[in-house]
């Protein structure tokens, strides 16, 4: 039977002949009631993505742990606060990691390749290519990559926060079929799991199926992400085609065999171009145009270019290239975009039409302030 892609996967069922499937996993899944490694629940994670990458299927792991891994050998006793004993646990415990990885696959003659990965390698157009191509290689040479964020480096202005984020990225990036979050739930439910009269979610369609949920619950003490962050990364994913199962890492199995457990959340877009994924997620952006009303309409409804015209306001400082905001008047975020003006050449272009621009300042003024091939929607407040 042929792989079954993601624009096809409209069906849970259909999991066990997808061809690539990123899985992330918490460090509440990993880790003991201590908050320290557990290597047998390492290895039975292990197992299950290893006959799995056997059977012929690819497998992208993003996994969490670093710190945990790094608490016992440092004599922590939780989890550190401070950026610097974080990144100092993190250096300790990633190699840790590691090796359990290392050691685990290679009993099922599988090897793994480390790619550590900040914020700031998805926010810059170069890094974002060169980490794809890396992680394309790895899979093409039989690979299994495990993914995590380089918290050594990483600072507190440029961090992805959880891993949750960057598995959603991360799917895109390698093009997978579908993505599976493991955590310490089996599922989204209708309130906090252990209260009275909370079911589980089986089935998730659209936004409006979210409607009424409670998930204001934090998460682990060992972890950083709660189910809102879980939510935020399952949004992104969808959002660019890629659907997801949620679920408990000892659901894994099942999970990945299409049977009816955790929570599926169906794809409610479209594969976006990896260029206009990370315009829309990962960019960081140098700037705020500020649009009229008109000129929102345009954007939005019509899909049109953002004109200079349309355009009431410059904020920041900004290069042409860059990637930037697009503003409501109100300060709603409705777009982001990549200018075709530096903020020093811009202002003097607001509110005049392309023939005023090309007639005073001559021919390649009377280009748009951000074509539409660099732009893209957003669903995002201020």
């Amino acid at each position: 039977m042929l792989p079954v892609s993601a624009a096809a996967l409209s069906d849970r069922r259909l999991l066990p002949e997808v061809r690539r499937v990123v899985v992330k996993v918490g460090s509440s899944s990993l880790t003991d009631g201590t908050g320290k490694l557990d290597p047998a629940r390492l290895r039975a994670l292990v197992d299950v993505l290893a006959a799995r990458v056997n059977g012929g299927h690819q497998v992208v792991l993003v996994s969490s742990g670093a710190i945990a891994t790094g608490m016992d050998p440092l004599g922590l006793a939780k989890r550190p606060r401070d950026l610097a004993t974080q990144q100092a646990a993190a250096s300790v415990g990633q190699g840790l990691l590691v090796a359990h990885y290392t050691r685990a696959f290679h009993e099922h003659g599988l090897r793994v390749g480390q790619v550590l990965l900040t914020a700031d390698d998805t926010m810059r157009r170069t890094q974002y290519r060169n980490a794809q191509r890396a992680l394309e290689r790895l899979l093409d040479l039989g690979i299994v990559p495990i993914v995590n964020e380089n918290d050594t480096v990483a600072t507190d202005e440029i961090r992805f926060g959880d891993n949750d984020r960057l598995a959603a990225l991360v799917s895109h990036l390698v093009h997978a079929d579908a993505m599976a979050l493991l955590t310490d739930v089996d599922g989204l439910y209708t309130g906090p799991p252990d209260r009275e009269g909370s079911r589980r979610i089986a089935e998730v369609r659209g936004p409006k199926d979210l409607d009424g949920i409670d998930v204001s619950a934090r998460g682990s003490r060992v972890g950083t992400g709660g189910m809102v962050t879980k939510l935020e990364s399952v949004a992104i994913a969808t959002a660019s085609g890629v659907p997801v199962v949620l679920t408990s890492a000892a659901q894994v199995a099942p999970a990945l065999a299409g049977e009816d457990v955790g929570t599926w959340f169906a794809a409610t877009g479209k594969r976006a171009s990896t260029r206009l994924m990370w315009l829309a997620y990962a960019a960081r952006t140098h700037g705020r145009l500020v649009l009229d009303d008109g000129a929102v309409r345009a954007v939005v409804e019509r899909g049109t270019s953002l004109l200079p015209a349309g355009v009431t306001a410059v904020h920041g400082e900004f290069e042409a290239g860059d990637p930037v905001e697009i503003v409501a008047a109100d300060g709603t975020v409705v777009a982001r975009g990549l200018v075709a003006y530096s903020s020093q050449e811009a202002p003097d272009l607001l509110g005049r039409s392309t023939s005023e621009l090309r007639a005073e300042l001559g021919e390649g003024y009377d280009r748009e302030l951000v074509h539409r091939d660099d732009l893209v929607l957003v669903r995002r407040r201020r």
